[in-house]
């Protein structure tokens, strides 16, 4: 008797286990089932916007992930048909309704300086370039994150954060595009003026570059044009990557508007135009 006993008791603990099992299963694919919460999605042949495009997805579409890589989704949709998807697109609720080229981008955002490092000074020593150029740069998020994108910046407050480090972010998160903005400064008060856009590698980021500055249109400040700029933050990207100048801040024609929102807000419109742009034939 105790060993019939002792046989019903392990197959009750067997059935116990396997219907936990089944149960932890259950929940972990219905964990895994999503809702498009907007319509045309990109279903990409890779987890990256340089991949091609083998469906859309309608608003309201269910998916199920089976993969996850560099913030992209490999999903299961239409009857075991398989592809990519922007991750920040579908877990959550963008203020979009339609998803864009420009919406399926990562872009890393790169506040000049910060921290110990001020940047350049003002002609009156009391405006560092660092303030400056973390209040554009929250502006240019703020465009971007409107239109769905997912933004990454290198700083968020007065931190000090390495060269190194800045565009090592844009490779360790698969940017397809870095930007990095700085004001300029001239050797003498009031000498220089204007605003340049700056790549070094002309087969990652020259077509950016023209793109960005073609847009940069109707500022109170003079084009410069694009040239190529020997800095660490875009000589050691290996994302497209630009340094925009967007001014000298010890030229009073230029700090005048540098610190006025008017301006910032025209140059990250027409930022996030460029990059809108560049992204459109991805």
């Amino acid at each position: 008797m105790n060993y019939v006993k002792q046989h019903w008791q392990q197959i009750a603990i067997s059935f116990a286990i396997l219907l936990t099992l089944g149960i932890a299963v259950f929940h972990t694919v219905r964990q895994d089932r999503l809702t498009t919460p907007i319509a045309n999605i990109n279903v990409r042949t890779g987890p990256n916007i340089n991949y091609q495009t083998k469906a859309i997805l309608k608003r309201g579409q269910a998916v199920y992930i089976v993969q996850k890589r560099d913030n992209w989704y490999k999903v299961r949709y239409d009857d075991h048909h398989f592809g990519w998807v922007a991750s920040w697109l579908i877990n959550q609720s963008p203020k979009i309704k339609t998803a864009t080229n420009l919406s399926e981008a990562t872009i890393v955002l790169d506040p000049g300086h910060g921290g110990s490092d001020s940047g350049a000074l003002s002609i009156d020593k009391k405006h560092d370039e660092k303030t400056y150029t973390l209040q554009l740069a929250k502006r240019v998020k703020n465009q971007l994150v409107a239109r769905g994108a997912h933004v990454i910046m290198t700083r968020t407050g007065n931190q000090t954060v390495s060269l190194g480090a800045r565009p090592e972010m844009a490779t360790d998160n698969h940017a397809d595009a870095f930007i990095s903005f700085h004001y300029d400064s001239s050797p003498t008060n009031n000498l220089g003026s204007g605003f340049t856009t700056y790549y070094y590698h002309a087969d990652t980021s020259l077509k950016l570059a023209r793109m960005i500055n073609q847009h940069l249109v109707g500022l109170p400040l003079a084009n410069k044009g694009v040239e190529v700029g020997n800095f660490e933050v875009i000589r050691d990207n290996l994302r497209p990557a630009l340094l925009l100048e967007m001014g000298y801040i010890n030229t009073a024609k230029d700090f005048k508007a540098i610190e006025n929102p008017a301006y910032q807000n025209k140059v990250a419109k027409d930022v996030t135009n460029g990059l809108a742009a560049y992204f459109e034939d991805k």
